[in-house]
């Protein structure tokens, strides 16, 4: 069970998007641009894993176009006040999200009336990073790898539980999709955030957590807390120690968080394509992309095409997993 849009693509398309972004450069009218400063909502709080990726890129693409990007971090309801903000923006490239699988993928399928519709009521501009999540278990745990942990739920159904960071979050859904591909039953201890989260993995009280690479990295890199495996098809720069879940006897499991820029839907395509390559430059710059690799990302840098496509795609393939695990906005 796989996306359609997969992150080797991806990785691909940004290879090529870099080569050719040089040779474009010249042909950018200013009028491609937003008229005045851009306000880049973040739907989550200050500090936070957006925040700080939003806050890395847009000084660089501030200082490429020499506009004022101004990070404005608008929070609520998982991301949702933030996202319908901007969708309800004019279309002048002024106001533009850090959007995430949150805002334009789990929340809407889990709304019993989303507020907007994340394909219709935005413009895809670019792909900004990709974030693997983590299965994690104690460090005294007795498994030491997916297979053991497999056969131990297997062995004992309903035993044990799995924690995450909250009801319909990227780990809840990393969760849920190894109970359907490995056909085992754990029950779900939803937590208000990673932090109390770990604490209590750390402490015992919780057999299993899945949480995000960036946030569980220090107590990994401490031994306080075991990695079976990332969530992703390749393993993460940042922990190349790390096996993934796929090379550990699901090979089709594939889940990971993201951020990506959008704007409101109607935004002028040749704006959008300068916006989209201003970003995607930003991304791949040799300074921005390290200091995203350690906060445990994978840069990517995808066209406005290719992030609608994976937008789609996400939809189609966590809707059957949303639905079948009874998941619900609180």
């Amino acid at each position: 069970m796989t996306t359609g849009i997969t992150r080797r693509h991806f990785g691909t398309t940004a290879i090529a998007a870099a080569a050719m972004l040089s040779l474009r450069q010249g042909a950018w009218a200013q009028e491609d641009l937003p008229k005045g400063p851009i306000t880049l909502v973040v739907p989550f709080a200050a500090g936070g894993a957006t925040d700080v990726v939003s806050r890395h890129v847009a000084k660089k693409v501030s200082e490429q176009i020499n506009q004022t990007i101004i990070i404005e971090n608008v929070t609520g309801a998982g991301g949702v006040v933030g996202a319908t903000r901007v969708a309800k923006a004019k279309p002048d490239g002024q106001t533009l999200l850090m959007g995430t699988i949150s805002t334009h993928t789990i929340n809407p399928l889990m709304a019993k009336q989303a507020p907007y519709d994340p394909v219709v009521d935005f413009t895809a501009v670019s792909m900004i990073v990709t974030v693997p999540n983590v299965l994690l278990v104690p460090a005294q745990s007795k498994a030491t790898n997916v297979a053991e942990l497999v056969a131990m739920l297997k062995a004992e159904p309903g035993k044990y539980s799995y924690g995450s960071s909250g009801v319909g979050t990227p780990p809840n859904l990393s969760g849920e999709l190894l109970k359907s591909m490995a056909g085992v039953k754990m029950e779900h201890v939803p937590y208000r955030g990673g932090a109390p989260a770990m604490n209590d993995l750390i402490g015992g009280q919780i057999p299993i957590l899945f949480d995000v690479l960036s946030g569980a990295a220090p107590f990994i890199k401490a031994g306080t807390a075991r990695a079976l495996a990332v969530t992703t098809k390749k393993r993460a720069g940042s922990f190349p120690d790390i096996p993934t879940v796929a090379e550990s006897g699901l090979p089709d499991y594939e889940t990971y968080t993201w951020n990506a820029i959008f704007g409101p839907p109607g935004m002028p395509p040749a704006m959008t394509e300068r916006l989209s390559a201003e970003f995607r430059k930003a991304t791949l710059d040799p300074d921005v992309k390290q200091r995203l690799i350690e906060l445990s990302g994978e840069p990517v840098g995808s066209a406005p095409a290719e992030l609608a496509a994976q937008v789609k795609a996400e939809i189609a393939k966590w809707g059957p997993v949303i639905q079948a695990a009874g998941l619900k906005a609180e």
